[in-house]
């Protein structure tokens, strides 16, 4: 391996750390504050507020960001919209097919939360792909194959380059851009989403960690719970588990 290479690898995984800590970091007060009341917290910057009557009285609520529409295509060239996640807890990634960094790794763990979660039908998963000029329909459906990924619950998705740039940065609040001296062309930061039913951020994970992905795991029950649905997880053992 040369020295380019291994220089790319580590601004790979310092763009994960620096994803996750700045957000861990923006968010403190708003975690703690949901962790005291049972809930998971919310990401991203907050709308406002709105007055409401809950059983006569009056009550301020926080309006927070929602994830905006979008329309791409998956792996069977079908339309995919917000309409496919109406009432769904869904996770998101960004990846690229010809990933030869952090994809492999994350795409595994992701296959192990779907496997966690195959029996949830108001649970989703999709994963956009940074790279639409070579992930072609044919090619995210034999990547999604070769996956073993459940395709009826998990969307491997294309679009416009820029505008899933701009989904990724400004919806999801994560990393996704083109870099020549990054593997492969593109940085990312491998992180999972976790998005409730109302278009919300309610927590971000390091994909290539096993530990956070246990705890995405654990925090989807967690979120559920909010909507009053009580679900339970598989046990699974994550293939970048140490021994």
């Amino acid at each position: 391996m040369n020295y380019n290479y291994q220089l790319s690898m580590i601004r790979n995984k310092v763009s994960v750390i620096c994803l996750i800590g700045s957000m861990a970091v923006l968010f403190a007060g708003c975690s703690d504050h949901a962790k005291n009341a049972g809930r998971l917290p919310f990401f991203g910057p907050r709308q406002g507020t709105y007055t409401h009557r809950v059983k006569g009285e009056l009550k301020t609520d926080t309006v927070y960001h929602i994830i905006p529409n979008f329309r791409v295509q998956d792996q069977d060239g079908d339309s995919v919209s917000q309409d496919n996640f109406a009432g769904k807890i869904y996770v998101a990634d960004f990846f690229f097919t010809s990933c030869p960094s952090i994809c492999p790794i994350t795409e595994a763990n992701l296959l192990e939360v779907q496997k966690s979660f195959e029996n949830i039908a108001d649970f989703k998963m999709i994963s956009f792909s940074i790279d639409p000029r070579h992930d072609s329909v044919r090619v995210l459906k034999n990547y999604a194959s070769h996956l073993r990924a459940n395709t009826k619950q998990w969307y491997f998705v294309r679009g416009d380059e820029d505008e899933i740039d701009d989904l990724a940065q400004k919806g999801f609040m994560a990393t996704a851009q083109k870099d020549s001296a990054t593997p492969g062309g593109y940085l990312h930061s491998g992180a999972f989403m976790l998005i409730d039913k109302d278009k919300r951020v309610r927590g971000v994970y390091n994909g290539t960690d096993s530990a956070e992905v246990k705890r995405l795991i654990h925090d989807i029950p967690i979120l559920f719970k909010e909507y009053g649905q009580d679900i339970n997880s598989k046990p699974i053992a994550l293939k970048n588990d140490p021994e």
